[in-house]
């Protein structure tokens, strides 16, 4: 009997210590689950920087918008003074309205002098021009800077800012601005050694509170600067406001690189640029930074669990990269996955830390009508609105960026993100919820090219695509489901026979397009066959184009009817698998910048300010089966 309870205890303690083994197991798996200190990038679609779309697959129903258009020769057209570098857009969402704040240099980088604009909007589509919320900032002569041998005669600051809004807890909206020094062209605005930070309040309806410095660099003070402390402000609630941002670290974390380097204030002082952040369900904080560096933190931004290090498969060059938390619960980077500014990409995530996708935002590059210092091609230096900040009304992701670093965009990408359209398209412009007819639609709208929905002659509502710019164009795009088989159907109607362009392609998931019609300017209406063109007709101004395309990409070939009048069986000019979007657009494909494209540019293109002869399409409907 001793025997076999000896043997029976030994068998109950092997399965103890089996429990135990895996309960450790369990524990040490939700350890390491838990202790994930990176977001990183799970999936496999990379970018193909020959293209500026990158090839990558569009997020259904993405609005791009110009906001400023540089304009050098007629600055009454632009923001007033006709600067030509524009960059770093701020946004925040403050009583029901967009507030877009950003920097302006004459010139090029940091070269100056420089000031800080505000525009805002209802409902993110129509914007008001550009208005100067911090003016140029004459340097006192004789100022000089440790390290640089340049002394300051006659020199105005440059405007260098990470943070653009503050929305207080009692609704108080605050728009900062930072004034930095460059005693030369080489001289770095964000190097600790500037003056200081500004700040104002936004009190609505186009009116603002006066100017005061929030904060100084070392050696300023006061005494040697152009505007009070804001202590000096007799409005205690804005004081409260002021106070309140400055400690918060999340918040103060975006004023590292212009703050010195010494300032207590800044929770992590080393060299990280550009930081943003956003909250995961169980309270830690993500923290990003240019080049795709990332950190996670359980205090609030007090301190960090390490140093940021680059997100594991996160593909990101020394430019932006925003995230959020999107109203849907999920999340969303939005960044240039390239060691280009370009494509302007969105990666999502069901969880905050891994990012399984890559989608395109914004592969339209504007040619760089004029040349500066340090001016990158692409949408570039994207923000959101960070926490705090506000919520559109609308639950869409809302993203600005430069372009070139010479105009101001915005786009609205619909939530939930998705990148495929689910039926047939079936719409009548006319015969759609107002407002709403192009929910479902990808455009790029320019200020000298815009589109839109407008109410013709007669009354009734169709897509508008107008043109009066010699160097950009009109861009409109919808989804259909990916098809070998389709019969594609829309109406067209040409403004005008003898100048303007309209190009119709026929794409796949990666902008490869397969057929190409156009309305060109010699009043042809014609197809791509090949490196040549087939003439199908005229066409005349004014008159209803019914079109129908009956495609078969296993075949390669393309059946055309123009108002009930069939033509010749035409081959596709490139094979496809499948097509799955339509583009219209108001000029020739753009093919540039591609990886081999100087990185610079030292001139400025012909004629850039002055508008041609508007060319305008309307588009009554489109359907496929």
């Amino acid at each position: 009997m001793k025997i076999q309870k000896s043997n029976t205890e030994t068998q109950r303690h092997r399965a103890i210590r089996l429990q135990t083994y895996v309960f450790l197991c369990l524990i040490a798996l939700l350890g390491t689950a838990n202790a994930q200190q990176s977001i990183r990038y799970t999936g496999n679609t990379l970018v193909n920087v020959d293209y500026p779309h990158g090839q990558l697959a569009p997020v259904l129903g993405v609005h791009s918008t110009q906001l400023l258009r540089a304009n050098r020769e007629h600055p009454e057209m632009a923001e007033g003074t006709g600067w030509t570098y524009n960059h770093a857009p701020m946004l925040s969402y403050w009583n029901k309205t967009f507030y877009l704040e950003y920097l302006s240099d004459s010139i090029g980088e940091s070269v100056p002098p420089g000031q800080t604009l505000l525009l805002w909007s209802k409902d993110g589509q129509s914007w008001t021009r550009p208005q100067i919320i911090f003016p140029r900032y004459r340097i006192p002569d004789g100022t000089t800077k440790e390290g640089k041998t340049g002394v300051a005669k006659n020199l105005d600051a440059v405007m260098h800012q990470r943070m653009g809004f503050y929305v207080s807890k009692k609704n108080r909206l605050l728009v900062l601005g930072f004034y930095g020094i460059c005693l030369d062209p080489k001289d770095d605005p964000n190097d600790g050694k500037g003056i200081g930070r500004v700040v104002r309040e936004v009190l609505g309806d186009g009116k603002f509170g006066p100017i005061y410095f929030i904060h100084y660099n070392p050696k300023w003070n006061e005494k040697n600067t152009s505007y009070p402390f804001y202590k000096k402000s007799k409005d205690k609630g804005f004081v409260e406001a002021c106070d309140e941002l400055m400690a918060t670290p999340l918040m103060m974390q975006q004023w590292n690189e212009e703050t010195d380097r010494n300032d207590p204030l800044i929770p992590v002082r080393k060299d990280y640029k550009a930081f943003c952040y956003y909250h995961l369900p169980d309270g830690r904080v993500v923290g990003l930074w240019k080049n795709a560096l990332t950190a996670i933190s359980t205090n609030e931004g007090k301190s960090w669990l390490s140093d940021p290090s680059r997100a594991p498969k996160f593909v990101n060059s020394n430019a932006k990269i925003w995230g959020q938390r999107t109203s849907d619960g999920r999340y969303a980077t939005v960044y240039n996955p390239s060691e280009y500014r370009w494509p302007l990409a969105i990666s999502t995530s069901e969880n905050g830390l891994d990012y399984t996708n890559l989608l395109l935002v914004n592969g339209e590059i504007s040619p760089m009508r004029y040349g500066g210092a340090y001016k990158s091609f692409g949408p570039q230096y994207v923000r959101g609105i960070i926490e705090g900040n506000g919520k559109p009304d609308d639950g869409n992701l809302w993203v600005t960026y430069s372009m070139n670093k010479e105009d101001i965009w915005i786009s609205k990408i619909p939530v939930p993100i998705k990148d495929k359209a689910d039926a047939p398209v079936n719409e009548v412009f006319d015969q759609m919820p107002e407002g709403h007819e192009l929910d479902l639609w990808n455009y790029n709208s320019c200020i000298w090219a815009p589109v839109k929905i407008e109410k013709m002659a007669d009354g009734t509502r169709c897509l508008a695509l107008r043109d009066k710019d010699r160097y950009d164009y009109a861009r409109a795009e919808r989804l259909f489901p990916e098809s070998k088989k389709a019969i594609v159907s829309f109406s067209v109607i040409p403004a005008q026979e003898n100048f303007g362009k309209l190009d119709i392609e026929f794409q796949d998931a990666k902008g490869s397009a397969s057929i190409r019609l156009s309305f060109d300017p010699d009043s042809s209406f014609k197809g791509k066959n090949g490196a040549r063109y087939s003439n199908f007709m005229k066409y005349k101004a004014g008159v209803k184009y019914d079109i129908r395309v009956s495609f078969d990409t296993d075949a390669r070939m393309y059946k055309l009817n123009v108002n009930g009048k069939d033509m010749p069986m035409r081959i596709m000019f490139a094979p496809s698998n499948g097509l799955s979007r339509v583009v219209f657009r108001t000029g020739e494909i753009r093919r540039n910048p591609t990886a081999d494209t100087p990185a610079d540019q030292d001139f400025d293109l012909p004629n850039p300010g002055t508008p041609e002869k508007e060319a305008a399409f309307f588009i009554k409907s489109f359907k496929t089966e």
